[in-house]
Order: C-alpha cells, then sequence, then structure tokens
C-alpha cells in the first residue's frame, strides 16, 4: 500500500490557464469540454514555487480528507499526473491519471495514512511562458520522522500571463 503513492518519478503535466475562453475549449479525451476546475488561490499559481509548493501542500497533511479543490485548482483542464516505478523484478511501469483520477486514487490511502510529502531540492528552467521543474522529494506518515520514500517530480508549467 505505501508503495501505491510512493513514486520513484512523478511527471505532472500542469499547464495551467486562468482565461475563460482557454478552459471553454479544453476538450477531454473523449472529445467533450473539461470541466473548468475550481478558482485557484492567487497566491498559490503567482510564481512557479507557490504552485510547486502549493502541490505538495495539497496532497500533505494527517490522517483525513484533503483540499481536493485546492490541488484541482493548480491544473489545467486535461491536465495529467504520469506517476511510475520500478518494480522488484527492475521492470518500469507507469500510469496515466486525469487530477480527478489521482484524488479518487489517493482518497482511500489518505484517509487512513499520514503523508508528508515535501521537495528536498528544486531545479527550474524558464523559457518565455514555459517552466519545468525537478524536484526532488522526501515523503513521511508524520512530521518528524524520517521519510519512507524518496524520488523526483518533475512538473511542466505554463505561464497564460496571469497566473502560472
Amino acid at each position: 500500500m505505501k508503495k501505491q503513492f510512493c513514486f520513484v518519478q512523478m511527471l505532472l503535466i500542469i499547464m495551467l490557464s486562468s482565461l475563460a475562453d482557454l478552459r471553454g475549449q479544453a476538450q477531454s479525451s473523449q472529445g467533450t469540454p473539461a470541466p473548468a476546475p475550481p478558482q485557484a488561490n492567487a497566491s498559490d499559481v503567482d510564481t512557479v514555487e507557490h504552485i510547486v509548493g502549493a502541490v505538495y501542500a495539497s496532497i500533505s497533511g494527517p490522517a483525513g480528507p484533503r483540499n481536493w479543490d485546492r490541488f484541482q485548482s493548480l491544473f489545467y483542464p486535461g491536465a495529467r499526473l504520469i506517476p511510475s516505478h520500478r518494480d522488484q523484478t527492475g521492470k518500469v511501469t507507469a500510469n496515466n491519471l486525469t487530477v480527478d483520477q489521482y484524488a479518487e486514487r489517493a482518497k482511500t490511502f489518505f484517509d487512513k495514512e499520514g503523508f508528508y510529502e515535501s521537495p528536498v531540492a528544486n531545479r527550474t528552467e524558464v523559457w518565455d511562458h514555459i517552466a519545468h521543474v525537478w524536484s526532488t522529494y522526501e515523503s513521511r506518515h508524520a512530521k518528524g520522522e524520517n521519510p519512507f520514500a524518496r524520488g523526483i517530480n518533475s512538473f511542466q508549467l505554463l505561464y497564460d500571463g496571469s497566473r502560472w
């Protein structure tokens, strides 16, 4: 169960925009309009550092529910989370999840287990309106305890002129 949420790598494709017309035009993989996510807190999406921190903060906490509206507000409609891991035999696998699928999958675990994921080091590259962050992280079941997992998250972000 622990491995379910401690990923060796997690590719977070975070394409963010607050432009209503772009959100309305976003399409799901079935060709239907993707629903607009909840409105983001301005302080969560004003800098690359803040949005990455908001992702970690929204999934971290003691056993119990998370603020999934906050989590969803950080992602562009149609964004994908692609957690991968290496199994006992060395085989690498990946899961391609929507933001809602990730939240649904994580709820059962987070309801029963404390989970705190925090960055150890971030490497950020920005060009024009695109940013890429490699974020090395540690995962814990409680604040102050030794990490049970370490890994790296890859975040791709888009700046639309008003938010990341």
